[in-house]
């Protein structure tokens, strides 16, 4: 397909590789922050086409993944409420929360629809008028301002029935909890193309001078990700530390006015729960006093509180290490062994764009510790 196949264009890829290789005089360690990112260096090895003394990371970049146990828990309550319908995203049914899944619930007779938009969700309130329609608020900025504009619009209606679990996470609060972690050994950070293509990236701009730490805005293409490594790499070497933008072709640095107006409108920050993390301040959105009324942690509170979570983790599931960039999928014990995407202990297993599920999906073969057998690659999808 013309334009997609011009950024995985394999000479292309090549040059930037032996690009790279020039470049590269020193180990250096990167962190790529968007899943999706994650998910295109696995699964057409780019990593592999990089010198041993450059290593990619994989951060929290996974809405789904980093969804806390106690928020899983909620939905799973507000689904088993008869007169409730709960809107999600596909992959959040099979992630598991303390005590089951919304699959589970859903098996169980319990009303789960699987949503693409929050405003499918508005529908449904409005073509359900005696039900009331519950939409599981997961994400980051990229889909915070359509979750905004359902609750503009359900107000415009007068919608009384509609409210959303809200579950947004932020990024820049994340990538300066893991910088200011002991023991950070990320030196630098391919940013999320598409949250900055909604909020700019001058937030970023502030880390990078508070760090001396470079950030370059990246798309999720192999072409794209291979030239955020090299401008990353490039900074590095010559001892700067400023943002750059490879993603010209959708991100300006002051992002979209127009969603970001609406995201103000109807959020706000808050602390929030990462799993396997911990709190972040500020790193999460709530509604605003304005329009609390389609907050459904407040029109359901009674409900939730009796729901029993315990907000725990399975024992055995190290994901919160493969989200802090800490340990790769392989490393884990349970990989592939007791967590699979049929039976996972943690989110990153099955989300979209969990690390884990990447590494299960291409990589099944590498050995703890990172020695890898003979694999069969997926045709046409790695670049040589």
């Amino acid at each position: 397909m013309k334009y997609v196949d011009d950024f995985r264009d394999r000479d292309h890829a090549e040059t930037l590789a032996r690009a790279i290789r020039r470049l590269v005089t020193r180990p250096w360690m990167i962190m790529e922050v968007c899943g999706g990112q994650t998910h295109s260096i696995v699964r057409f090895g780019l990593d592999e086409l990089l010198p041993d003394i450059v290593t990619l990371v994989h951060g929290p970049g996974c809405p789904v993944c980093v969804t806390s146990v106690t928020l899983i828990d909620h939905a799973i309550a507000l689904a088993s409420i008869p007169r409730v319908i709960l809107c999600t995203f596909g992959d959040m049914l099979r992630v598991p929360g303390s005590q089951g899944d919304l699959f589970g619930v859903k098996a169980a007779g319990g009303d789960v629809r699987i949503v693409y938009s929050p405003l499918d969700a508005l529908a449904l309130a409005r073509a359900n008028p005696d039900r009331e329609v519950v939409c599981f608020a997961v994400g980051f900025e990229t889909t915070a301002p359509a979750y905004a504009m359902a609750a503009i619009q359900a107000r415009r209606l007068g919608l009384t029935n509609f409210s959303l679990l809200a579950a947004q996470v932020l990024v820049p609060p994340a990538i300066e909890a893991i910088l200011s972690a002991p023991g950070c050994r990320v030196q630098g950070f391919l940013a999320a193309g598409h949250v900055c293509t909604v909020m700019g990236y001058e937030e970023y701009e502030d880390l990078a001078r508070r760090y001396r730490v470079p950030l370059v805005v990246t798309g999720f293409e192999p072409i794209d990700v291979l030239e955020g490594i090299a401008m990353l790499v490039g900074q590095l070497e010559e001892g700067r530390a400023v943002v750059e933008n490879q993603y010209t072709r959708s991100v300006r640095r002051e992002g979209n006015m127009a969603a970001q107006a609406a995201l103000r409108e109807v959020f706000e920050p808050t602390l929030r729960a990462w799993r396997g993390i911990g709190d972040i301040p500020h790193s999460g959105l709530k509604l605003t006093a304005a329009y609390a009324d389609f907050d459904a942690a407040v029109r359901f509170h009674d409900a939730l509180a009796q729901s029993g979570s315990v907000g725990g983790e399975d024992p055995d599931c190290q994901s919160g290490l493969v989200l802090q960039g800490l340990l790769k999928p392989p490393d884990c014990q349970a990989f592939a062994a007791r967590c699979t995407p049929e039976r996972p202990l943690g989110a990153p297993m099955v989300s979209s764009e969990g690390a884990c599920a990447a590494y299960y999906r291409y990589r099944r073969d590498v050995r703890p510790g990172g020695d890898q057998l003979n694999r069969e690659v997926v045709r046409g999808e790695k670049i040589p």
